[in-house]
């Protein structure tokens, strides 16, 4: 760089020496390069208003979406491997008759047509809800009852 073209703020002060001036140039570089990261070392607490994480795996969801979406990669498994062992079959037998292969291949898919029209039908479980006015009073006692012998006996005990 000319000295006509350079900032007043990078001249070189007449006053500092060489050395003055590389060790100052260092320390700017320096301070300009710092890492800005703190790290919080204490412990997050076990318990208490902490926000959920998701897990690595299956996104969160209902129990209800859960076991829809376990039934159905039950039964895209097994389609996979009735209509996989079929065709494997019929690949190695060198026989494949129009009959078999629709026998084969619609077989599963009746299958999923049939479970889907059973889901279909499926209601989710009502949300029950008791209000009450008034005291009210609620017993949680559990019945522990026992039939023993020949002659039926029953023994209720709390």
């Amino acid at each position: 760089m000319h000295p006509e073209t350079t900032p007043s703020s990078v001249q070189p002060d007449a006053g500092m020496s060489e050395d003055v001036a590389a060790a100052e140039a260092r320390r700017i570089i320096a301070d300009a390069y710092r890492p800005t990261v703190y790290r919080d070392d204490t412990p997050a607490p076990a318990y208490g208003p902490t926000a959920p994480v998701v897990q690595p795996g299956r996104p969160p969801m209902s129990q209800g979406a859960t076991d829809a979406s376990v039934l159905m990669l039950a039964g895209g498994t097994t389609t996979a491997m009735v209509g996989g062992t079929a065709a494997v079959l019929m690949y190695v037998s060198q026989f494949a008759d129009a009959l078999v292969c629709g026998l084969v291949f619609g077989a599963p898919t009746a299958l999923v047509l049939a479970l889907a029209r059973l889901a279909a039908r499926a209601k989710p479980a009502p949300d029950v809800h008791h209000h009450y006015e008034g005291p009210v009073y609620q017993d949680r006692r559990n019945v522990h009852t026992r039939t023993t012998g020949v002659w039926a006996k029953t023994n209720n005990h709390q």
